[in-house]
């Protein structure tokens, strides 16, 4: 495909891990892929270490209007479209922490990453998403944000991850109210669980899985056709109750 038909992805808090591994199997589609970082630098080494995937020339904090607008800037500089925007950016405190005696100015601090830096990056890139003739926009969740999942689901935990459970909620909640008002418009909004990922130390003994087997099903939500599903919650292509 040329420049002026390859889609083009944007994936937030990409410097690693599950980020990274999206966007290495995504970018194999033939997407062209911008990894997003805090940093430029950060990205731009991201950007090394995966074939066809480049990185965005900008710092990105989605927490910080400033930063974002500049992205946007940077993207419609270059490539100049936007076709598939990942909100994969997370914040997490700890598995102790509880409602009752969470730190509330930390758990704002995660909200402002989980729920509003989704919402934010959404509302500054969706001009540029109705440009796009196949637009879609995937929200990382999490089980830990539903009532359904039996091993790590907001009853489950004894109220642990206090606050991560409750801004994953409150992303599955953004992803269905965006998908609404944006019904009769091609932009297809979902929200993906990637099941429990080894992306930090130790959690492989709690029986996470590697990344490469995560990716999948985001980039299936990412590449979904024009009738495909939209405001659900999925893990691995299939429905996730929330």
């Amino acid at each position: 495909m040329s420049d002026e038909t390859t889609p083009t992805a944007l994936i937030t808090g990409a410097a690693h891990g599950l980020g990274l591994e999206v966007a290495r199997q995504l970018a194999a589609t033939g997407v062209r892929v911008l990894v997003a970082a805090r940093t430029a630098a950060d990205a731009a080494r991201a950007a090394e270490e995966a074939d066809g995937v480049s990185a965005l020339p900008v710092g990105l904090d989605v927490t910080d209007a400033t930063s974002v607008e500049a992205a946007v800037e940077a993207v419609t500089a270059d490539p100049g479209r936007l076709d598939i925007l990942i909100n994969n950016a997370a914040a997490f405190v700890d598995w102790t922490e509880t409602a009752t005696g969470a730190d509330l100015d930390t758990a704002a601090q995660v909200m402002q990453v989980n729920l509003f830096g989704a919402w934010r990056m959404t509302q500054a890139f969706l001009p540029l998403l109705r440009h796009s003739p196949h637009p879609r926009i995937v929200n990382i969740s999490s089980g830990g944000g539903s009532h359904a999942d039996e091993a790590f689901g907001l009853t489950q935990r004894q109220g642990a991850a206090a606050t991560y459970g409750i801004s994953k909620a409150a992303l599955n909640a953004l992803t269905a109210t965006l998908a609404a008002e944006l019904a009769d418009t091609p932009v297809l909004v979902n929200a993906v669980c990637p099941g429990l990922t080894a992306t930090w130390p130790g959690a492989e003994d709690m029986g996470a899985r590697p990344v490469q087997d995560s990716a999948p099903g985001i980039v299936w939500a990412a590449t979904l056709p024009d009738d495909g599903p939209r405001g659900g919650f999925f893990r691995d292509r299939a429905p996730l109750g929330w």
